[in-house]
């Protein structure tokens, strides 16, 4: 528990980074997030993407995939922005505590 509460902040940027390349959805972040050791479940992804949508980081799309429904993302500006934040804040802690 103490893990998840942690890296919590890690995941958001995470789906920040790959959403201000393309569009991303659930799955696909799940996928992608598993590629970088965290274990993500649905109960976990939906919800911070739910959040940084409502926060105006994200904004999404709908799309009939197969006869589901499907929600697509992408970055907004302000999420654009608080991305340049968070890397210049992880190249200082980086710098901080690595070199």
């Amino acid at each position: 528990m103490l893990n998840r509460k942690f890296f919590l902040g890690f995941i958001r940027i995470h789906i920040l980074y790959h959403a201000s390349k393309k569009e991303i959805y659930g799955v696909q972040m799940m996928d992608e997030l598993k590629n970088h050791g965290y274990q993500v479940s649905p109960g976990i992804i939906y919800p911070i993407l739910h959040s940084l949508e409502n926060e105006g980081f994200l904004k999404s799309r709908k799309k009939n995939v197969r006869g589901k429904i499907r929600k697509y993302y992408k970055i907004t500006v302000k999420g654009e922005k608080i991305l340049q934040e968070s890397r210049e804040k992880i190249k200082k802690l980086i710098n901080e505590i690595i070199l």
